[in-house]
């Protein structure tokens, strides 16, 4: 991992020269007009960039983004990756490592979820400040790279505490619907069944996606600051509960990115 992580970033700092983002950002499914805000002098695409993988789903461009975004420098992932696509644990977060290692010190994440409680409607946005993780492989399996992070890094406040609460202060100031909850990340592709909704509101989730939790495990990892928010898509509500395609997903997360948009925007500008 060590020399294909090196291979990367010297190919990076080849082609963005002398330009050092400061903010990782991970925009999910449905949620990438963010670029729009950015100034951009440099794109790369993942596939020209070695040991990099590459998006395999049709809505995500798989390109990484540097830029300023309200006065700040960052490189923005357009295009996340998943575990159903068949990459392992370490692939889907060889690109948070890549991002630290060219100089990033905070990282913000998006990502399409479906609401698990009955307060939290479509349209709607969560912050998470925790997580219940189902997937069944931890990114950090394996031999242990110190110089990256502990073997057994802490997870007792793996969202940042200070960023929670200025993005619920920036949600209300703006007269935006956002709620504080628990995320719980499953494997995917195919979504929930009624029992499972009810399952995993039952072990304390508020919203349920297939991505996002190992990022997070992989910054805390290697010691990164994290800001983490939910577009909720959809309800998995088991007493009423509507088939739902990804059409609806991506639509229902292009109508509410604005107001996401504007949060990470100001959280951003105010590091």
């Amino acid at each position: 991992m060590l020399q294909a992580l090196e291979d990367s970033v010297k190919y990076i700092k080849h082609k963005i020269g002398d330009f050092t983002p400061e903010v990782g950002i991970v925009l999910g499914t449905g949620l990438g007009a963010l670029v729009n805000e950015i100034d951009i002098p440099h794109s790369i695409m993942y596939s020209s960039i070695p040991n990099f993988p590459i998006s395999t789903l049709e809505f995500h461009s798989g390109k990484l983004i540097f830029g300023t975004l309200n006065g700040k420098k960052v490189v923005a992932m357009q295009g996340r990756l998943h575990y159903y696509e068949g990459y392992s644990m370490q692939q889907i977060t060889f690109p948070i490592r890549v991002m630290k290692l060219l100089g990033i010190t905070h990282l913000f994440v998006s990502n399409a979820a479906g609401s698990l409680n009955p307060e939290f409607r479509k349209g709607e946005l969560m912050i998470i400040h925790d997580h219940i993780n189902l997937q069944p492989e931890s990114p950090l399996r394996g031999l242990n790279h110190t110089n990256l992070g502990p073997r057994f890094p802490d997870m007792s406040q793996p969202y940042n505490h200070d960023l929670i609460e200025k993005g619920l202060h920036i949600a209300r100031e703006a007269h935006i619907t956002c709620h504080k909850g628990v995320y719980v990340a499953v494997t995917g592709p195919n979504l929930e069944t009624k029992a499972e909704y009810k399952y995993l509101r039952v072990i304390g989730g508020d919203a349920v996606g297939m991505s996002t939790v190992p990022e997070i495990i992989v910054a805390n990892h290697m010691g990164l600051p994290v800001f983490a928010i939910s577009v909720l898509t959809d309800e998995g509500f088991p007493a009423d509960l509507k088939p739902v395609s990804v059409e609806e997903i991506i639509e229902t997360a292009a109508k509410a990115e604005p107001k996401m948009t504007l949060i990470l925007s100001k959280l951003i500008s105010g590091l």
